[in-house]
């Protein structure tokens, strides 16, 4: 089988120059650090653009300043450097803001702090219109719960909701004013995995019916893969990767965003060579990249099945190298077994950390 490396990147880092037109919300050279015993950085020279009517979402390893980033595109910090604008403005600062938060944005956080505990969700949301128009309050109201699909919910109390249903009236909450950002901080954190993928379409639907602008934080990319139009990777607060979903998981531009994204097999050059390829400082091998032939005398073992429901994760290797490869076959491969490996695709990376 021919060993087929995958094409380059379209998108890098764009840390320098955003494409033509800025976008609805940017960013350039955004630093922010906190004091304390030690100096602790956030987010160090951040150059970047989102587009409007479209999903993004900003993902990375905890601490490494999703979070941070978020609240510096609504104003609730202030960049030590740089700046953040939207639509071309500044964006004010806490110090700038009796009530910091740009109007034109509403933020969701993951405690649910703005949610009145023991009113019932009607309230919760009808309670950020104002009483000059009733009608158009009781319109908005009924119009927003529908498309969140928690009208049968209206009446029962905050206190009595599961997380997951407290995370719809949350979002509610933020859109019944037509706002043309909404900031979701792991708006999944607390949904069950059922009703996720649920959410997700809501969310997807009112961006294709509203043009609303969504920018998300995730710590899994599994959570954004299909829902996001646009991603934004960070690690230890800086930018290392930023493009479309598939154009960043089938070619990943470093270790880091591979692993992230993929949960990729990462190969220096001399363990890149055990699998045939030769002549790459490092590689990334996802693990359906890998395939697996049942081989008396291969040179490497099968050291661990993992059963994923519809396909086994195996962990393969010998004394020189481990792999992780993706089996669709259930069964065929016990541990113990002794397997021929190749590869199928991958993707050349500088270095391998």
């Amino acid at each position: 089988m021919a060993i087929i490396p995958a094409s380059p990147p379209s998108c890098s880092v764009p840390n320098d120059v955003l494409r033509e037109g800025l976008p609805l919300i940017h960013g350039t050279n955004v630093s922010r650090s906190f004091p304390g015993k030690e100096v602790t950085v956030a987010v160090r020279g951040l150059s970047f653009g989102i587009e409007e009517g479209r999903i993004t979402a900003i993902i990375g390893e905890s601490g490494s300043g999703k979070s941070t980033m978020l609240k510096l595109i609504y104003g609730l910090l202030e960049p030590d450097d740089g700046e953040v604008r939207y639509r071309g403005w500044r964006v004010p600062g806490p110090r700038e803001k009796l009530i910091p938060g740009h109007d034109a944005m509403r933020m969701v956080s993951q405690g649910f702090d703005d949610l009145n505990t023991y009113a019932n969700v009607w309230d919760n949301v009808a309670s950020q219109l104002p009483n000059t128009d009733l009608e158009a309050k009781f319109k908005n109201t009924e119009r927003i719960l529908s498309q969140l699909r928690i009208t049968h919910l209206k009446k029962q109390r905050i206190a009595d909701l599961s997380g997951g249903e407290k995370q719809r009236v949350a979002i509610a909450r933020a859109l019944v004013n037509e706002p043309e950002v909404l900031l979701l901080d792991e708006p999944f954190n607390q949904v069950d995995a059922s009703f996720r993928e649920t959410l997700q379409a809501d969310i997807r639907n009112i961006v294709a019916d509203t043009g609303l602008t969504v920018v998300l934080v995730s710590h899994d990319p599994a959570e954004v893969l299909s829902m996001a139009d646009e991603l934004i990777v960070l690690r230890n607060g800086h930018l290392v990767a930023m493009g479309k979903p598939a154009e960043l998981y089938n070619h990943p531009p470093n270790a880091y965003a591979s692993k992230l994204l993929a949960k990729s097999n990462v190969l220096k050059a001399e363990e890149a060579a055990l699998l045939g390829v030769k002549g790459a400082t490092a590689i990334a091998v996802h693990p359906e990249w890998l395939v697996l032939h049942a081989d008396p005398n291969g040179a490497f073992e099968v050291l661990a099945v993992r059963f994923k429901g519809f396909y086994e994760e195996l962990s393969i290797g010998n004394d020189s190298l481990q792999v992780n490869v993706i089996s669709p076959t259930l069964g065929r491969y016990p541990v113990g077994c002794k397997v021929g490996l190749s590869v199928s695709t991958y993707q050349p990376l500088s270095e391998s950390d």
